[in-house]
């Protein structure tokens, strides 16, 4: 998954023309779609390339913060979006009450949920048994993926502070018999792209990659990058 921050729209297109076999989703960042002029050419240049793209989870958050979810519904309709994302990383609900808004948008979309908040002080303290809770939860609810947060710079969520993966959650997730398929590793940074690639696979679904990394993350699935370049060749013993 692509995160767009606002790329101007030649830059978008040059993008997509020529590295969008490598992209499955491109996410419009937080609220950026409201503000983005042209959007709408964005989204005709994905339609032509056969990519899905969805909204970003904080302008869900807004139009919930203010009572208005059967009109995100319709401009999502609107839009011609297939996926939507489902969060609670900012706004103040239960996780029960995002499953619930999960499962009330899969008759007319694929949901994306987002498990993790934002708030760093929150993530600290958020112990493994309740990430998993969350994740199941949502993926009881219908969502077809369910994000890791980790927000665009790698902070908050399932990282520390000082951008430090939290390795420890990560093993308990991976080992508490959720389909990993399912699992969208927020990765914004090449040391956590290279992270995921060596321990869930060269397939590890991975999001919030920039527009200028998507090239680099493919060298690193393939192992044509320093940090992937001997995981996944043969090891040879010679024997005298």
């Amino acid at each position: 998954m692509v995160i767009d921050k606002g790329v101007p729209l030649g830059h978008f297109i040059d993008v997509i023309e020529s590295q969008g076999e490598h992209v499955d989703f491109v996410k419009f960042g937080w609220g950026t779609s409201v503000v983005t002029k042209n959007f709408g050419v964005k989204l005709d240049v994905l339609k032509d390339a056969n990519i899905d793209f969805y909204l970003g989870g904080t302008l869900f958050e807004k139009y919930i913060q203010q009572d208005r979810f059967e009109e995100f519904r319709s401009l999502c309709l609107g839009y011609g979006c297939r996926y939507v994302e489902v969060s609670n990383g900012t706004i103040d609900i239960t996780n029960d009450d995002k499953a619930d808004y999960v499962k009330r948008l899969t008759d007319d979309f694929n949901v994306i949920s987002e498990v993790g908040t934002k708030s760093q002080s929150a993530s600290d303290v958020m112990a493994p048994a309740k990430w998993i809770s969350y994740i199941k939860a949502d993926l009881g609810a219908g969502a077809t993926l369910v994000t890791l947060e980790s927000r665009e710079g790698g902070k908050g969520g399932i990282c520390r502070s000082n951008g430090e993966l939290r390795y420890g959650l990560i093993e308990e997730i991976l080992s508490a018999n959720i389909d990993h398929e399912r699992l969208l590793f927020e990765a914004p940074s090449t040391e956590l792209q290279t992270y995921f690639v060596q321990r869930v696979g060269p397939d590890a679904n991975l999001g919030n990659i920039a527009v200028t990394d998507i090239i680099p993350l493919e060298t690193i699935r393939m192992g044509l990058r320093s940090e992937t370049l001997l995981a996944f060749e043969p090891r040879f013993v010679n024997v005298a």
